[in-house]
This record gives C-alpha cells, sequence and structure tokens, in this order.
C-alpha cells in the first residue's frame, strides 16, 4: 500500500539524461494541474514544490478569487526529482536506488518539467512561473533556461544562486542526519530517527527569524491555510518537536531524499545553464520575463540583500521585501499576513 494519497497524476520522462551524464532510467514526474487549459494554450502557469514539499504543501496559494485562480488559469504543480513521488532515491529501483541516486540540479529540474508541459498539453508559453525557496530556485531557472516562453516569474525566499553562507547551513542539516549510526550511509533498511530528529533541530534554528523567537510568535502563530490548522504552541519545546520533528519524522519524507533535494539546492547556480559557462551575471541577464522577487526581511538563510544583488543584472527584475519576523517561512503558507502578500504582488503581476 503507498504511504501517498493517489491524488496525482505520472508523466514518464523515460531514459532522462542529467547534466551530469548520468541517467534516470524509466524517469518519472509526478505532478498535480488545477483548473483547464484555455483553447489557445496561454493560461498555464508552473509552480514547483520547495524542499521536503509535496504538491498538496503548495495549494494554499491557489483558490477562488486568489491570483491563482483555477477559474482562469491553469495551474500546474510539478513534484521535484528527488522528493519522494517523482523518481527520487526512495522509490527507485535497483541498481540506481538509495544512495547510487544520481545528482540532479536545478537545470534537470525544469527540463524535466519543461519535458511535461511541452509533450503533455503543447504549451509554448507561460504567463507566470513561481515558487517559494527551492521553488524560487527553479522559478530563476526557467526564466533562464526558456526565456521566450516565462513572460512572467514570482521567485519568494529563494535564489538565483546558493550562496556559501545557505551551503555552510545545509552542511550541518546533512551532518546532523547523517551521524546517525542508523543511516548506514544511505543504505538503512528503517528510518534514521535520531538523525532525522537532529537534522530538525538544526533546521529549527534557521527556519524563521531570531525576533520570531524574542516575541514567542509559535504561541499565537494562527491560522496555517497549508496544513488547515490553527497553529500554537504552549512551549519551545513543544514547537520544536511537533512543527520541526514531526516534519522531518513524517513516514513520506525519506532521509536519502532529503539529502537528494539538500544535493540539489547546495549546488543550485543559473549560471551552470548550458552556454552560461557559470557566469551567473550572464545568465541573470538573459532573463526576459518581468520579474518580482520576494525576500523575506528576517530570512536567515535567503536574505533580501542575494535577491537585491541578482535584480540589478535582470533587465526587467525588482525586488519587494516581505515585511515582519517569519523569516523564510513568510513563504510557506502558514502566515496569513504574509499569504495576503504574496497573493497581492501576484495579482498585480499577472494583471500587468
Amino acid at each position: 500500500m503507498s504511504k501517498f494519497v493517489e491524488d496525482y497524476e505520472v508523466f514518464d520522462l523515460g531514459e532522462f539524461e542529467l547534466q551530469s551524464g548520468a541517467v534516470i532510467h524509466g524517469g518519472k514526474l509526478a505532478y498535480k494541474t488545477f483548473g483547464e487549459l484555455d483553447a489557445d494554450k496561454s493560461n498555464a502557469v508552473v509552480y514547483p514544490t520547495w524542499y521536503s514539499g509535496f504538491h498538496w504543501d503548495n495549494e494554499w496559494l491557489i483558490g477562488d478569487g486568489m491570483a491563482l485562480d483555477p477559474a482562469k488559469y491553469f495551474i500546474v504543480i510539478p513534484n521535484m526529482l528527488g522528493n519522494g513521488l517523482s523518481s527520487s532515491p526512495s522509490n527507485t529501483p535497483p541498481p540506481f536506488d538509495r544512495a547510487r541516486f544520481p545528482r540532479v540540479t536545478f537545470y534537470d529540474q525544469v527540463e524535466a518539467q519543461h519535458k511535461l508541459i511541452t509533450e503533455q498539453w503543447g504549451i509554448e508559453t507561460l504567463p507566470l512561473v513561481t515558487g517559494w525557496s527551492m521553488g524560487a530556485g527553479q522559478t530563476y531557472q526557467w526564466a533562464v533556461s526558456y526565456p521566450d516562453m516565462v513572460q512572467r516569474a514570482c521567485p519568494f525566499c529563494g535564489s538565483s544562486k546558493t550562496s556559501e553562507h545557505n551551503f555552510v547551513f545545509l552542511e550541518g542539516v546533512k551532518a546532523a542526519l547523517t551521524a546517525d549510526a542508523a543511516f548506514k550511509q544511505g543504505w538503512y533498511d528503517a528510518p534514521p530517527v535520531r538523525g532525522l530528529r537532529a537534522a530538525a533541530r538544526v533546521y529549527a534554528g534557521w527556519g524563521f527569524s531570531q525576533a520570531f523567537f524574542w516575541d514567542q510568535v509559535y504561541k499565537r502563530m494562527g491560522h496555517s491555510r497549508r496544513l488547515g490548522l490553527d497553529l500554537a504552541f504552549p512551549s519551545l519545546e513543544d514547537y520544536l518537536v511537533w512543527f520541526w520533528e514531526g516534519h522531518f519524522l513524517d513516514p513520506r519524507r525519506d532521509a536519502n531524499d532529503l539529502l537528494s533535494m539538500l544535493w540539489t539546492w547546495q549546488y543550485g547556480d543559473i549560471g551552470q545553464t548550458p552556454g552560461f559557462d557559470g557566469d551567473t551575471v550572464k545568465a541573470l541577464q538573459s532573463i526576459k520575463a518581468r520579474l518580482i522577487a520576494l525576500p523575506a526581511e528576517k530570512d536567515l538563510y535567503f536574505p533580501p540583500e542575494d535577491e537585491q544583488w541578482a535584480s540589478q543584472h535582470i533587465p526587467n527584475g525588482e525586488v519587494r521585501v516581505i515585511p515582519g519576523v517569519w523569516g523564510h517561512f513568510a513563504g510557506s503558507g502558514d502566515s496569513p499576513v504574509d499569504l495576503e502578500y504574496i497573493d497581492d504582488v501576484l495579482k498585480e503581476l499577472l494583471a500587468s
């Protein structure tokens, strides 16, 4: 019996060659759609998933009267390669299973998604690509890989190139997870629970800002549209165990899958797109879409300064900073105020 609800479809990627030259044999891309594609195929929006997220974790930004309204747009949520639904360490048969699953770049992620968009529906233009965190990285990659296809882009709480500081943060998450003896270099038969709990504790210090903890916002987080729950935790420890350890211990999240996505994130750089020879600035300059980047004011690993640096090189680029103390999780769908801010910007962008 599958540990996933079968509320999605799967596109056959076939023998999918990666940027490294490795091949995912019998590759699969899981996706979910909302709304209907217009006769002229001009209303499609691509909205990729984020680190450890699945398509249902994106649905908070879709709804009647919202920017991503299924009555207006055909919204495609592709699950990242490595997330456990699309081809991943946890679902690939030997000999490329678990620790042998090949490395996947942001470029590879977008190539798989482009294959879906063009071959499944014959779509040639995208009014919008948007996404949070690693979804933002894929948004930048879409704008660079297919500049004539992407009309508008809105990456929120993410970057076009993973900074060295961000890389080091992820080294901490990786070290905590792999230090568990039960991890067995990726060849475990049962989840490395101690490592997953430790990784969650490391992550907990980064997802939200210092001010979030100073103000004890975890005691009154409000209604999370993503989780469909009112979030309020009586103590810091209760918050750490329920929100963070609970997330990493969800049986749908596999340790090797988390490490696969983490590698994609660490080595994210649109400058590595074929034709740019590692020149990130040149890649940014190639973007034709109107792009509004939405960093969060107190994001500890995707700070606004990074996007302000990138924006100066994008011909039609702009940066707006999401205010408040939620840090990176301003983009998660858990903060009602930040959700409204993101939705308002998307409405303005789509109306332009």
